[in-house]
């Protein structure tokens, strides 16, 4: 889509971003001040969030809600995101020096959001780490490529002040059996106080904007993925095109789900998902969820 069938804000909107704006001047010295995770702290959890488009900037309520989500828990060193929009085989990371300008992998909004920064501090260390971690795999790092908007819009509500070291991890595939094994192999990064966050949406449907009735199948889709998780089924979760109702209206494809695979295969305990999000906008699921 381009600039001249400019897309419309679902949200009450006085400027593109306006809400952002307001976060950032109400919040800013609390992020700045937050506690920095300790070794005493024990590990990070590892996290799947539903990061929505540029218009996530435009709502209140999604900002508020992602930046007390970071608030509960210690400041992290570092972050590793893999989000629903960059799929590369091998494995590959984001450019780590310090301020590398952002993907604005989105078009169709308003110019301004493709003028919002995050510039955020060098991460060499940490791809260094995720080198060693992911252990024998190839990792090549594209050092142009900043984050993408399934890593940065979450990340400006979260961390406001953009002052924790951040790295885009590429999803190697699609398979969700290989994804849960690939979060497994970033489990250990959260002892070192290194978020792992999967960004995804808990359900990406575009027919529900134009078909409102089929709200029955997100949300069934939505409830099914709370009871798998609450059981701790990750086999269930990998066979959700098998297993899941309402799957071809709530995921036509897959790279939106599949995150989720990654932060549960990064934690200890797959039955450990609590809800940080739960709410239904424009017909689907901004589900976000916690794991230990």
């Amino acid at each position: 889509m381009t600039t001249s069938s400019r897309l419309t804000s679902p949200f009450p909107l006085r400027a593109p971003a306006a809400a952002y704006d307001d976060l950032l001047a109400r919040v800013l010295p609390q992020a700045r001040e937050q506690r920095v995770w300790e070794p005493s702290d024990g590990p990070l959890p590892s996290l799947f969030v539903s990061h929505g488009a540029p218009f996530t900037l435009d709502d209140p309520q999604w900002l508020g809600d992602l930046f007390d989500w970071a608030r509960s828990m210690p400041k992290p060193r570092a972050i590793v995101v893999i989000s629903a929009h960059w799929e590369q085989a091998p494995a590959a990371i984001s450019g780590t020096k310090a301020g590398t300008p952002l993907y604005y992998d989105f078009s169709g909004f308003h110019p301004r959001y493709k003028t919002l920064p995050y510039a955020t501090p060098d991460a060499s260390d940490l791809a260094r780490r995720l080198t060693g971690v992911l252990n024998h795999l190839p990792v090549h790092e594209f050092a142009d490529r900043g984050l993408d908007h399934g890593a940065f819009i979450p990340l400006m509500a979260m961390y406001p002040a953009a002052d924790v070291p951040v790295v885009q991890l590429s999803m190697p595939g699609l398979d969700p059996g290989a994804l849960l094994d690939f979060g497994a192999r970033l489990r250990t990064l959260r002892d070192e106080g290194v978020l792992v966050l999967g960004s995804g949406f808990m359900t990406h449907s575009f027919a529900v904007f134009r078909r409102p009735e089929l709200a029955t199948e997100t949300a069934d889709f939505d409830a099914w993925a709370v009871d798998a998780l609450a059981r701790g089924d990750a086999d269930a979760l990998a066979d959700y095109r098998n297993k899941a109702p309402g799957v071809a209206v709530a995921h036509p494809t897959a790279e939106h789900f599949v995150p989720l695979l990654v932060a549960v295969g990064a934690a200890d305990d797959p039955g450990s998902a609590v809800s940080a999000i739960d709410r239904m906008v424009m017909g689907n699921s901004t589900r976000s969820v916690q794991l230990t």
